[in-house]
């Protein structure tokens, strides 16, 4: 199999592209630039190819199809950026990545504690000298109601975890596990809205949970509410989630990813304009924490990334069913 990876980070991806095609005699080439139709001809001559998390449309598939690329390939857990059911329709196999659950479920419980205890707020207070205590009074995380969307791999470790702090725990999720149950009451998701002091969304960017936090959604809420994303931006309404945080319905806002965030994060604009309306609003409020889509980025997570990329790619290219097949 020979396999072409685009976007592919020297820094840190490939060592394990390396490792792993080594010890699975892959052929390989990389490139790190994203895909586009400008460049897509790179993978001329190859049987599957690696991306993140960059949209591959009805076009570069196509296009992909004529160059004869039999799979794509994606170093993420999420794959909503590659057009699923024209990639079945025209016989184009799709692969995901999963890795390491432990990642975003300790940068969730990081976030959950920094909005908790107003920590960004107070490192910029301090930055600029001012030490006072006014507003800078927090919450206690053992004493506030998590509510936990969505109890795959990641929620149900996040849960684990964050049972040892001694909140109470409610959980929701359309397919219920018996391992949750130890540590969560599971609810409905109104009885989520309504109850938690703390919502924290771990659920797949489908197409019907998009917006799923909607302004309908939010007045079910208590007043003052942490919400944090570390899954997919398009959980989030923006507009309403900013009038939610105007009114002080949502209290504090931890984001790791936004909507539209394609084009912006992992990607350097110093001295450019930033071509992000919803990040220019968020990060000018000061009951707003955002990162750039980091959650994920562990010495483990990455590993786990190539490695389960390159082994999709090659059960596709065999015949075989794998874990990391999508279609």
């Amino acid at each position: 199999m020979k396999l072409f990876a685009f976007s592919l980070r020297e820094y840190d991806e490939k060592k394990y592209l390396e490792q792993i095609c080594s010890e699975l005699n892959i052929e390989y080439g990389y490139t790190s630039e994203y895909p586009s139709m400008d460049n897509l001809h790179l993978a001329k001559g190859y049987d599957t190819i690696s991306i993140i998390t960059n949209p591959i449309n009805q076009e570069m598939l196509d296009t992909l199809k004529e160059y004869g690329i039999k799979a794509v390939s994606t170093r993420t857990i999420g794959y909503d950026h590659i057009d699923i059911e024209y990639a079945k329709q025209i016989g184009i196999k799709v692969c995901y990545a999963p890795y390491s659950p432990n990642s975003v479920a300790n940068y969730t419980i990081m976030m959950i504690l920094m909005a908790c205890r107003k920590i960004d707020f107070i490192m910029k207070k301090s930055a600029l000298l001012d030490f006072t205590l006014k507003g800078n009074c927090g919450r206690e995380l053992s004493l506030c109601t998590v509510g936990v969307i969505g109890t795959g791999r990641i929620g149900e470790t996040l849960i684990k975890h964050l049972s040892g702090f001694g909140c109470k725990i409610l959980a929701y999720d359309i397919y219920e596990k018996e391992s949750v149950k130890e540590y969560a009451e599971y609810v409905s998701l109104d009885k989520i809205y309504s109850d938690s002091d703390i919502i924290t969304l771990h659920v797949p960017g489908l197409p019907e949970n998009k917006h799923m936090i909607c302004a309908e959604t939010i007045e079910k809420m208590k007043d003052g509410v942490i919400l944090i994303n570390a899954a997919r931006g398009m959980l989030i309404d923006t507009p309403a989630l900013v009038a939610g945080l105007n009114s002080g319905k949502i209290g504090f806002a931890a984001l790791d990813t936004i909507e539209n965030e394609a084009g912006l994060y992992y990607l350097s604009f110093q001295d450019k304009v930033l071509p992000n309306t919803d990040f220019h609003l968020l990060s000018g409020m000061p009951n707003v924490m955002l990162s750039p889509h980091m959650a994920f980025y562990t010495e483990e997570a990455v590993s786990d990334m190539v490695t389960n990329s390159v082994k999709g790619s090659l059960s596709a290219m065999k015949g075989e069913d794998s874990p990391f097949i999508v279609c």
